[in-house]
C-alpha cells in the first residue's frame, strides 16, 4: 500500500514508518516538525513539512498521488499541557484531524489508522478495561481524541468506503531494538526517558507526580507497550481494514505496572541510582489505567511481544547512552 504518515517524525510516527518500510509499504511523512525530529525519517522518505491544519497544502500532497491509507500520529500528546492549554488541543487535535479528513475526502484516500488513546475512558470504574467501557475523558487531551473517534464514525456511515481503525493504546515505551530510533521530547513528560535522564545524571532528580494514589504502593499503575508492537499493531489493523469498516482496539500489554515498579526496574537495568522527589499530583491524572487488547489478538491476532519490563527500558536506555542529547538536528 500507498501510506501517509502524518507525525512521521515524531517518537511513534518514526516508528510505524521504519515498520511500514521492513513491511514493503510505500511511505510518504507529513510533519510539521514542531515537536518532531527530520533525522528521524529515513533521507530516501518524502518529507512534507507541513501542519495538517493547512488543508491545501495537504491536499496537494494528497492529490491524484494514489495513496491508499493515511496512518495519522499528528497530535500534542501531554496530559497536563492539554490541562493548561485546552485550546491548543481542540485545535491542533481535533480541527487538524477534520482538515485532514477533508483533504483525504477530496482526494478519495478510502483508509484511516488513527492513533487514539486510552484516555478516552477517564477514571474507568473497573480494570482491564475493554473497548465497550463507557468513555469519559477527564482532560481535554483524552476529549480531542474521544470527539475524533465520533467524527470519524459519523463520516465513515456517511462517507461510502471509508473505513477506519481507532486504536487506543496505554502508556508507550522503549526505542527500536536495532537502535536506530528513539524518544526525543522537548520538554520530555513522560516517566521511563525521565527516569533513565535521572540515572544518567542529565537530571539532578526525578519528580514523581504523587504517592497517594489508591494503589498498593500509591502510584499511578498504567499499561506500558513496547513501541515496536505498537507499530507492528497499526500495520496489521491498516492491513485488515476493508471499505466501510469501523474498528476500534485497544492495544497493551493487558497488566498494569505502577511508577515505583518502572524507577526500580530502571535502577535494576541501568546500574545507577535514581533520586525521587515526591511532588504534587498532576490534574487529569487517573488511578489506574489498564487493558483488555483480547478484541484485537482475537481478530487480527496480534499480542505484544515485548512484555518483560526491563527488556523494555533497557531498548531505550541503549539508545539514550547513544543519543544522550537527542537527535542530531536539534
Amino acid at each position: 500500500m500507498k501510506v501517509l504518515v502524518t507525525g512521521g517524525a515524531g517518537y511513534i510516527g518514526s516508528h510505524a514508518v521504519k515498520r511500514l518500510i521492513d513491511e514493503n509499504h510505500e511511505v510518504e511523512v507529513v510533519d510539521n516538525l514542531s515537536r518532531g525530529h527530520r533525522s528521524a525519517v529515513p533521507t530516501d522518505v518524502p518529507l512534507h513539512a507541513i501542519d495538517i491544519r493547512d488543508n491545501d497544502a495537504l491536499a496537494n500532497v494528497l492529490a491524484g498521488a494514489g495513496f491508499d491509507c493515511t496512518m495519522h500520529f499528528a497530535a500534542l500528546a501531554s496530559i497536563e499541557e492539554s490541562v493548561s492549554h485546552p485550546l491548543l488541543y481542540h485545535s491542533n487535535n481535533v480541527q487538524g484531524t477534520l482538515s485532514l479528513l477533508e483533504a483525504m475526502q477530496r482526494a478519495d484516500v478510502p483508509r484511516m489508522v488513527f492513533s487514539s488513546s486510552a484516555a478516552i475512558y477517564g477514571s474507568p470504574e473497573k480494570t482491564p478495561i475493554r473497548e465497550d467501557a463507557e468513555t469519559l475523558p477527564i482532560n481535554p487531551y483524552g476529549r480531542s481524541k474521544h470527539v475524533i473517534e465520533m467524527a470519524l464514525a459519523k463520516h465513515s456511515s456517511q462517507e461510502d468506503g471509508f473505513g477506519f481503525a481507532a486504536l487506543r493504546y496505554f502508556n508507550v515505551a522503549g526505542a527500536a531494538l536495532d537502535g536506530s530510533l528513539g524518544e526525543d521530547h522537548e520538554p520530555e513528560t513522560h516517566l521511563i526517558p525521565n527516569t533513565l535522564k535521572t540515572a544518567l545524571g542529565t537530571l539532578d532528580r526525578l519528580t514523581l507526580f504523587g504517592d497517594n494514589y489508591a494503589t498498593p504502593d500509591g502510584t499511578c499503575i498504567r499499561d506500558y507497550i513496547h513501541v515496536e508492537d505498537l507499530a507492528d499493531a497499526h500495520v496489521r489493523a491498516m492491513e485488515a481494514l476493508r471499505p466501510g469498516d469501523h474498528r476500534t482496539y485497544n492495544l497493551g500489554m493487558g497488566k498494569g505496572i505502577s511508577v515505583l515498579e518502572i524507577i526500580e526496574a530502571a535502577r535494576a537495568v541501568t546500574g545507577h541510582d535514581v533520586p525521587v522527589e515526591i511532588g504534587a499530583r498532576r490534574p487529569g491524572d487517573p488511578d489506574e489505567l489498564w487493558a483488555d487488547p483480547s478484541l484485537i489478538a482475537q481478530e487480527l491476532g496480534w499480542r505484544a511481544r515485548i512484555t518483560d519490563l526491563h527488556t523494555m527500558i533497557e531498548s531505550a536506555w541503549n539508545w539514550m547512552r547513544l543519543h544522550p542529547t537527542g537527535y542530531a538536528d536539534d
